[in-house]
C-alpha cells in the first residue's frame, strides 16, 4: 500500500465531520472536484471505500466509520498540542467557529464579536447563523450559542447575555380594527404572525403569570421562519407578533408598536455560550470565554 499522508487523512476527516463535499471543500480551501479527487486517491491507496455517496447524500461506510473513530481522537490530540504553543504567543490566534441561532447572532453575538476582534486582531471569527439545532462537535464548530434549556448535558456553558423576554406587539392601527387581548386565550381569533421552526413545527406562544403557564397555538395570515423578520409586518399592521423585546424596544418607545399581555411575559435566562468539555480548550476559545464573561459582568 502506498504511504498515506496526514493531509490525505485531513481530507477524510473534514468530509466525515461535515458529510458534505462542499462544506469540507470550503473548510480546506479546495475546490469540490479537487477534494473528490483527493478522496478517490485515498480510497485507492487504502483499497477500501470510505464513503457511500450519491448526488444528494454522503455517508460513511462501515470501514469509514471505523477509521474515523480511530484517528479522530489522535488528530484532536495533535490539534491540542499545537494549541498549547499559543501560550508562548503574546496574543491568541487562529480561527474560532461558532454556531448560533439567527436571533442570538443579531442580539448578542455580533455586538460582542466586534469588540472581541478589536481586542484580539490575530483571531478570525466565523459565525454560522442557523436556527436548527447543530451538533457542534460533529459539525466542526468550536462552540455554539443557544438558550440554556436547549443545551446538551455534556456541554460546558456560561451565560453571555442578560435576562430576556419575548413580548406581544402590534401597530396602533391594528387595534383600530381588532380588540386588545386581555389574556392569552383572547389571541384565538386574532390575526397573528406565526413562526415555523426549521424542523417544520409551528411555535406555540408561551406565557406565564403567577406560576401558571400557557401555550397558545395562534393563527394568522403570515408565517415566517425568522423571528427578526416579524417586526416589519407587525409595523404594517399585518398581525400580532411575538418577538424578543430587544428587537422592538425602539419601536415601542416611539409608539410605532404597542405591547399587550405584558403581565404574561416574564423575563427568563438568556443566551448561553456552550462548548465541548475537552482536556485542551483552544487559546482563541479561552480568550473568547473570558471576554464574554467580562462583558456580561459589565452590564
Amino acid at each position: 500500500m502506498k504511504p498515506v499522508s496526514a493531509a490525505d487523512l485531513d481530507v477524510f476527516l473534514s468530509i466525515a465531520a461535515h458529510l458534505s463535499f462542499s462544506r469540507a471543500a470550503v473548510e480546506l480551501g479546495l475546490s469540490p472536484s479537487a477534494l473528490s479527487h483527493a478522496l478517490r486517491a485515498l480510497e485507492e491507496r487504502l483499497g477500501v471505500r470510505l464513503f457511500n455517496r450519491t448526488t444528494r447524500s454522503v455517508a460513511l461506510t462501515e470501514a469509514g466509520e471505523r477509521l474515523y473513530a480511530r484517528i479522530r481522537p489522535a488528530f484532536r490530540d495533535i490539534d491540542d498540542a499545537l494549541e498549547d504553543l499559543n501560550q508562548f504567543r503574546d496574543t491568541p490566534s487562529g480561527t474560532l467557529r461558532i454556531s448560533a441561532g439567527r436571533a442570538a447572532v443579531q442580539l448578542v453575538l455580533l455586538p460582542l464579536a466586534s469588540r472581541f476582534l478589536a481586542a484580539y486582531p490575530d483571531v478570525r471569527l466565523e459565525i454560522s447563523a442557523e436556527d436548527a439545532l447543530v451538533d457542534v462537535v460533529s459539525a466542526g464548530f468550536d462552540a455554539g450559542v443557544r438558550f440554556g434549556e436547549r443545551l446538551e448535558a455534556d456541554m460546558v456553558s456560561l451565560p453571555i447575555g442578560p435576562y430576556m423576554r419575548s413580548v406581544v406587539v402590534a401597530a396602533p392601527a391594528f387595534f383600530e380594527r381588532h380588540p386588545v387581548p386581555q389574556n392569552p386565550h383572547d389571541l384565538h381569533g386574532l390575526p397573528c404572525i406565526r413562526h415555523r421552526f426549521p424542523s417544520g413545527n409551528l411555535y406555540h406562544w408561551e406565557f406565564e403569570r403567577e406560576g401558571k403557564r400557557l401555550e397558545i397555538e395562534v393563527d394568522g395570515p403570515l408565517t415566517l421562519g425568522d423571528v427578526a423578520l416579524m417586526v416589519e409586518p407587525a409595523l404594517h399592521g399585518t398581525g400580532l407578533a411575538y418577538v424578543f423585546e430587544e428587537m422592538v424596544a425602539a419601536h415601542l418607545a416611539e409608539g410605532r408598536l404597542v405591547q399587550v399581555l405584558e403581565d404574561w411575559c416574564p423575563y427568563y435566562p438568556g443566551l448561553h455560550l456552550y462548548y465541548p468539555s475537552r482536556r485542551q480548550v483552544p487559546a482563541a476559545m479561552k480568550a473568547f470565554i473570558e471576554f464574554a464573561r467580562s462583558a456580561r459582568q459589565e452590564k
